[in-house]
């Protein structure tokens, strides 16, 4: 399969990846990202996002946003980014899709609660948790565990947010420390430039869509984002010249107008950078000293003030925090029968050498939890402690 010959001189190339732990012969029709996004599209994770919580759980509506709809949101807009930037659209789309896969039920409740319960255990963090996932717990291939995804995938995936060892830095969680020890992943420079525009895009997409769902449940409203820098200037420049646009018609105007904004100043900004740089290949992005792919400061602190307000006004709403104690309460308790009955686990997830309290157990139930969906969550709590429920 040969590369496009449009891609700038840092970006990644899968004629030069640094290939799978697990040797496998090329394919004839795909790049070997191509085959890596068609991994994780194929993979069971990927398919359970659909009923896991983005902001609102599951249940409570159709139309609001989950982890898949959201991933593929990241996607389309990490595509658009590297296509104007030259990077390969394929190992962003790869990145954007599989970023969320390690995310427990119930969104940043359920981790809270999962953090809390193995903290005596290693910890829980969801970004270490989508390494194991596809390194590890995916189980459909012959030859191997997990989707034995590209070097560059893999680093992408733990590394987007930037550097995770060097002087200062916090200790490596257990999965990904785990992992390394067999197949290095440089984890003390930053990860590729296509790793960086998936990390970004997750920021636009979740920024924007948090504000459309908040005003469509009515948490908030478009007069209380009216002090919000770049946001209220939008939706006031729409008001003026449609006055009467229907309420459902302002908000998406405005939403996608927002996007424009930060993909265009990201795409300034990032081609200034790299100007400054001058990056012969893509190992002098990964051992630059700043990330390359970036929002101006101005835009920055636009989307600080956007993120606190989202903050105050929606993720603190009291109707999200009644359904988050309901949530973290239903991860707790199965948590915490599933670490004192693990014969309760189903058969193909009991381990012949846990045992009841022990850290094999912890990581094994935590696992188990971290995949459920809402749903199944809701469900297996039911069933495991409701006295008056089926079991099965």
């Amino acid at each position: 399969m040969t590369d496009r010959g449009s891609l700038a001189p840092w970006a990644c190339r899968p004629r030069d990846s640094r290939g799978r732990l697990h040797p496998e012969p090329e394919s004839a029709t795909r790049t070997c990202f191509q085959r890596d996004r068609d991994r994780i599209i194929h993979s069971a994770a990927f398919r359970r996002l659909e009923y896991k919580t983005q902001v609102f759980v599951n249940h409570e509506g159709d139309f609001f946003r989950t982890r898949l709809t959201h991933s593929l949101e990241v996607s389309q807009i990490a595509r658009s980014i590297c296509r104007c930037l030259g990077l390969d659209e394929d190992l962003a789309e790869a990145l954007a899709l599989a970023h969320d896969l390690g995310h427990p039920p119930f969104g940043h409740a359920g981790e809270d609660a999962l953090r809390e319960c193995m903290a005596p255990f290693g910890g829980f963090d969801h970004n270490a948790q989508s390494l194991k996932v596809v390194t590890r717990l995916e189980q459909r291939y012959a030859e191997f565990d997990g989707l034995n995804l590209t070097w560059e995938t893999l680093e992408g995936l733990v590394k987007h947010n930037g550097p995770l060892s060097g002087a200062g830095r916090a200790p490596l969680p257990y999965a990904i420390a785990e992992y390394v020890a067999e197949h290095d992943l440089a984890l003390d420079g930053f990860a590729s430039a296509e790793a960086q525009v998936a990390a970004l895009s997750d920021d636009i997409a979740y920024n924007n869509h948090d504000i459309d769902d908040g005003l469509r449940a009515g948490l908030f409203t478009v007069d209380d984002l009216g002090d919000v820098p770049l946001v209220g200037p939008v939706f006031a420049a729409i008001r003026r010249r449609y006055p009467n646009l229907a309420p459902s018609r302002l908000i998406y105007e405005a939403v996608r107008r927002l996007i424009t904004h930060m993909v265009d100043d990201l795409l300034a900004e990032s081609r200034r950078r790299i100007a400054d740089l001058k990056p012969r290949n893509p190992d002098d992005i990964r051992a630059a000293s700043a990330p390359v792919v970036a929002f101006s400061e101005a835009m920055q602190a636009h989307d600080r003030a956007l993120k606190n307000f989202l903050f105050e006004h929606m993720y603190r709403h009291y109707k999200l925090n009644r359904m988050t104690s309901k949530a973290r309460r239903a991860v707790r308790e199965l948590f915490a029968l599933l670490l004192t009955e693990p014969g309760c686990l189903p058969t193909d997830w009991q381990r012949p050498a846990a045992t009841a309290g022990s850290t094999i157990t912890a990581r094994t139930v935590a696992d188990y939890v971290a995949g459920m969906t809402d749903r199944f969550a809701l469900d297996e709590h039911r069933r495991l402690l409701d006295v008056q429920s089926r079991s099965s």
